[in-house]
């Protein structure tokens, strides 16, 4: 193989590469790209939920003792010095 010939192929794999990266969309959804739109905001909607739900789970959890005790000796501190 040339130095020309490798040249020539990796820019063919690239560009394969490429194509295969390249979102194929069904005649439909080319024809009604508002579909599309509406299916990528119910998907966004979904997930902004599960944020939420995942927030909320995580500020309603207790806090453990250990971090409480680190918490009640940095206000002594502060009181102490202020």
């Amino acid at each position: 193989m040339t130095g020309e010939d490798d040249k020539a192929g990796g820019r063919q794999a690239r560009e394969r590469d490429a194509d295969d990266m390249i979102e194929q969309r069904s005649s439909e959804e080319r024809r009604n790209p508002s579909a599309a739109l509406d299916e990528a905001r119910l998907r966004q909607q979904a997930i902004g939920v599960r944020l939420r739900q995942m927030f909320d789970e995580v500020v309603n959890e207790q806090v453990p003792d250990e971090f409480l005790d680190i918490l009640r000796q940095a206000d002594k501190r502060a009181a102490e010095k202020g």
